[in-house]
């Protein structure tokens, strides 16, 4: 950074007093010293001293004003010497959106530390400061990593291979720009696709490549449905992606839940909340299959069966709704409880069925009032201004009965209607104490005691994670989870809600960046689950290997019908001949899609050769990196402008600077701005004309596609976005958050740079929009629970009951259990496979750091119970070999006492070069899609349930998978 930078917040200090090097010893020499000083002390070599020469320990009466002056401590000096200090932070998909101060020397980064300035609520709630971790502590090793990415470089073997060659920036830019124009005057351009995922860690680094890609005409990925963190159950349940309160809130509550949610692993800058609630008087619940790093700081442990949570609650909600515990005003007004639903057809009983007047009474729900009269529910589809309506209420001025059961005169005749309640409590009756503790294991007693602690407390919360959502009956488990909250009127409220942090999903500053990243705003956008299961051939499996069907859910008929109904997309698009073109380029940045694909044996031997081109921007040469055509340099986190948040709080912060790129490496808008560039050249040399865009109302102008690009769609303003701080600016302008249209006040660049500002307002995207009450921590929901706005729903309401037709076919109208998949063969593979998130890594970022590594065994590693090991005459520290009929890879066994006979579990997002093999953890995973996440809902309008990238799609499936491990040599697959 240039000490003429206006955003340089440079803290200065006279050199005079370094050491520097002369005389001394340098770095690498005393490190290496110091490893010989252990060997020699470990071996009996003789003293440290005697080997290097710097001398013996010495007793010093007057340590402050006698110690021996020894060249070598200098280094430990400098560290507290440095030249400048800039504030960035990690752009990686943790959740953790944590500040840091970068110390800069010759240029060079020296060291990180946590920034302590984020301004506090309240003096009631722990302060958010400092926020960070041992992966954040470390990355400057990434910024001078031998690994790292310092020149374009070009494949000159196979994929995979590790034959590369040096190129220059200029070769690079030909070899895209003329691929890509081939492509799209080709009109093959909705076959360039595009994978980076979540926005919120670097939104600018996000909209480099997706600001192109939607100027190209291509198509952008999701990533939080294909991660499988997305909990279908929320869009299904509540009309919104995920909405959460901040982690401050936690200590607001009086009764805690940690549902598959391993805090203290995986929210490690939050887990204070998570702790410090006890001491203000909140009750902790764990309730993890294993015995968990969160489990023991909680005050209870309860340990379902894997993939079993959905019964548990399901049982707990039986006791809730059997003892009357429930909040009735909140089911009357806030649910679809009240909502009456005919027996005949299993559909709501609607408005035009009864003679009740209403703005569309096909699409409008009936209600009982407390005199039997049929009465219209306020705020459906049918009864509002389409799917968000901030002027319309669903505030009721009559009394609706809860539970009915009637009969009603249509025109096919009497028709006996019951309502919502009614079927619920009849389902419910089912998960009895016996049926409960036989499905999980968990004991009657204990279970139902938790229930009603839950449902009397003032304040209760769960806090939920990847442990229930990596399931095939993933939405089945948030529905059951999501109904305790609703039942107990947990929500709208600080210190209440269902709060799932899975990934750094929900972007604040959404309004500046969808601007930013889609500038003509017409969007391809793609569910990545579904392209991929398409691309690589797995939908021609299904059809042809019955054993590749799960059962009642005849997967391949329904995916093609979801497609054909246009559901959800698919890309390319089919042609006017009924032809459909392979994909034909992928541009992936910010992301290791390849390493982290499930299914892997199929994405590598039938997706992988579709793309003629790979063009991977990256700062290390991760698994994705080595399967590509092309790798970019990317500059790091520390050489670049951009922005971060993150729903675990509500502030925003920087990324700035702290020194220059290395290498050739290039922040991403640079490189994309670069490619536009070279696009926009030739095309103007060649006079290529626009190319007509088959979907949508406009043409596709290569000739002004760098124009395009810089430009300020906005405002129409030239050259307005040449760089990262430029774009950055543009989010923070365009933002409710940052700059609202209902105050004076607004958050500039400059001020964040200052220190993590608060936001003033919050968008619709979000569900208590409006201001911001400084002076209390965020909770989502009182839009709807305050202000009465109608949830973003069919019926305006929290929705148990889904009477699409794919739902009534499986049973899955309400909230149900249903156990995992078991489509292998359990003898000849008798564990269920568990890929939870670690400590030790973000993904894959930090997997090959070598202080992650010191910090473990530094190698993949299965954790096995004891017994399930020496079973199979396994060892601590073996390598083994665990395989399945799709794969096999090689690792270390891990002793693991706390985890339950009959698993095992390996951490997931190891590269694959850190296998022998080069097949890692996903290559022992099939793909699955459940169809009932294909829908569109209402199926001709989908104004509650259509898809939208990361809001409503088909999830990746990371469990429901069985393996076997075995001592390396031993009989495998």
């Amino acid at each position: 950074m240039s000490k003429t930078d206006p955003h340089d917040t440079t803290d200065r200090t006279d050199d005079a007093n370094s050491s520097g090097s002369e005389g001394g010893v340098d770095r690498r020499r005393f490190l290496q010293g110091t490893g010989l000083a252990a060997l020699a002390g470990a071996s009996g070599l003789g003293a440290a001293s005697e080997l290097l020469n710097f001398g013996g320990l010495e007793t010093v009466d007057d340590p402050i004003g006698n110690y021996p002056y020894r060249e070598w401590e200098d280094l430990y000096r400098e560290e507290w010497d440095w030249d400048s200090v800039a504030r960035s932070t990690h752009g990686i998909n943790c959740t953790g959106s944590c500040s840091w101060n970068v110390y800069v020397k010759n240029g060079q980064v020296w060291r990180e530390e946590q920034a302590s300035d984020y301004p506090d609520i309240n003096e009631e709630l722990p302060s958010n400061n400092p926020r960070g971790c041992q992966n954040g502590a470390c990355f400057s090793d990434y910024v001078n990593a031998d690994h790292r990415v310092k020149y374009p470089l070009r494949r000159t073997g196979e994929r995979g291979e590790g034959k590369w060659e040096r190129i220059s920036w200029d070769e690079a830019l030909d070899e895209i720009a003329e691929h890509v124009i081939e492509k799209v005057q080709e009109g093959e351009y909705d076959g360039i696709d595009s994978y980076t995922p979540i926005p919120a860690m670097s939104p600018v680094s996000f909209a480099s490549g997706t600001r192109l890609v939607n100027l190209l005409g291509g198509v952008s990925h999701s990533f939080y449905d294909w991660y499988c963190d997305l909990p279908p159950g929320q869009p299904l349940t509540w009309g919104h992606q995920t909405d959460n309160a901040e982690s401050s809130d936690w200590y607001n509550a009086d009764y805690i839940i940690a549902w598959g949610s391993n805090i203290n692993m995986t929210r490690i800058p939050d887990a204070k909340y998570f702790v410090e609630s006890r001491y203000d008087g909140a009750k902790t619940v764990g309730i993890f299959s294993d015995y968990s790093q969160t489990a023991i700081h909680t005050d209870e442990w309860l340990g379902p069966e894997y993939g079993s949570d959905a019964a548990l609650a399901l049982g707990m909600a039986n006791v809730i709704v059997d003892e009357e515990l429930y909040d009735q005003e909140h089911l009357k007004e806030q649910t679809d409880m009240p909502l009456l639903v005919r027996e005949d057809t299993g559909k709501f009983l609607r408005a035009s069925e009864v003679g009740i007047d209403a703005d569309d009474p096909e699409h409008a729900m009936v209600m009982v009032d407390g005199d039997g009269a049929f009465r219209l529910a306020k705020g459906s589809v049918g009864d509002r201004d389409g799917r968000t309506d901030f002027d319309a209420s669903i505030e009721l001025d009559f009394d609706p009965q809860l539970d009915v059961r009637t009969t009603v005169s249509t025109d096919d005749g009497d028709v006996p209607v019951r309502s919502v309640w009614n079927k619920l409590q009849e389902r419910l009756a089912e998960y009895t104490p016996e049926t409960v503790h036989d499905e999980t294991g968990v004991g009657t007693e204990t279970y139902q005691r938790i229930a009603r602690e839950f449902a009397n407390a003032d304040r209760a919360k769960i806090i939920h994670g990847k442990g229930v959502n990596a399931w095939y009956h993933n939405d089945l488990g948030n529905r059951a989870l999501q109904l305790l909250v609703t039942l107990t009127g947990n929500l709208g409220k600080n210190g209440t809600g269902f709060d799932h942090y899975v990934g750094q999903e929900k972007i604040w500053l959404f309004r500046g960046w969808q601007q930013l990243s889609f500038p003509t705003g017409d969007i391809r956008g793609m569910p990545s689950t579904l392209w991929t299961y398409y691309h690589a051939d797995i939908l021609e499996e299904l059809e042809s290997d019955d054993n590749w069907v799960s059962g009642e859910y005849d997967t391949a008929d329904r995916i093609r019908e979801s497609i054909d109904e246009g559901w959800m997309p698919m890309y390319p698009e089919e042609r006017e001949d009924g032809t459909r073109p392979d994909p034909n380029t992928m541009f992936i940045w910010r992301a290791n899609y390849f390493d982290q694909a499930k299914g892997a044996e199929f994405v590598e031997a039938n997706l992988w050769p579709k793309l003629d081109l790979v063009v991977d921007i990256n700062f290390r040469m991760d698994g994705t990196a080595l399967y590509s055509d092309i790798v970019l340099p990317a500059a790091t986190w520390y050489e670049k402008y951009d922005l971060n948040v993150t729903d675990m709080h509500t502030y925003v912060h920087p990324f700035t600077p702290a020194v220059e790129p290395m290498g050739e490496s290039k922040p991403d808008w640079e490189i994309f701005r670069l490619i536009a560039e070279r696009i926009q050249e030739i095309a103007q040399d060649r006079g290529i004309d626009p190319i007509p865009d088959r979907s949508f109302d406009r043409e596709i102008d290569l000739q002004s596609v760098h124009d395009d690009y810089v430009r300020d769609w906005v405002t129409d303003e030239e050259d307005a976005l040449t760089d990262g701080l430029a774009a950055s600016e543009f989010i923070m302008e365009h933002s409710d958050e940052t700059n609202p249209d209902y105050l004076d006040e607004q958050i500039t660049f400059d001020d964040i740079v200052d220190q993590p500002q608060r936001f003033l307002g919050i968008d619709p995207h979000w569900t208590s929009s409006g201001e911001l009450d400084q002076d209390t921590a965020y909770v989502p929901w009182q839009d709807h629970t305050e202000d009465k706005v109608p949830w973003r729903t069919y019926t305006g309401r929290q929705q148990y009951y889904i009477d699409h037709d794919w739902f009534l076919d499986f049973d899955e109208e309400l909230p149900t259990y249903k156990e995992p998949l078991e489509e292998q063969d359990t003898d000849e593979y008798p564990l269920e496979y568990i890929q939870p998130h670690g400590r030790h890594a973000k993904h894959s970022t930090w997997r090959d750091d070598p202080k992650s590594l010191r910090l473990q065994r530094g190698e993949p590693t299965v954790w096995l119970n004891p017994e399930d090991a020496k079973e199979r005459g396994i060892d601590d520290g073996d390598t083994v070999v665990m395989h399945n009929e799709l794969a096999e890879i090689e690792l270390v066994a891990k002793y693991y006492p706390s985890l339950p006979q009959g698993t095992a579990m390996h951490y997931f997002a190891w590269e694959r070069f850190q296998y022998p093999n080069r097949k890692n953890f996903n290559n022992l995973l099939p793909m699955r899609m459940k169809p009932t996440q294909l829908v569109q809902y209402p199926e001709e309008s989908g104004e509650h349930l259509y898809f939208f990238p990361n809001y409503w799609g088909p999830t990746g499936v990371n469990n429901d998978t069985h393996v076997e491990v075995q001592p390396k040599g031993g009989d495998s697959a």
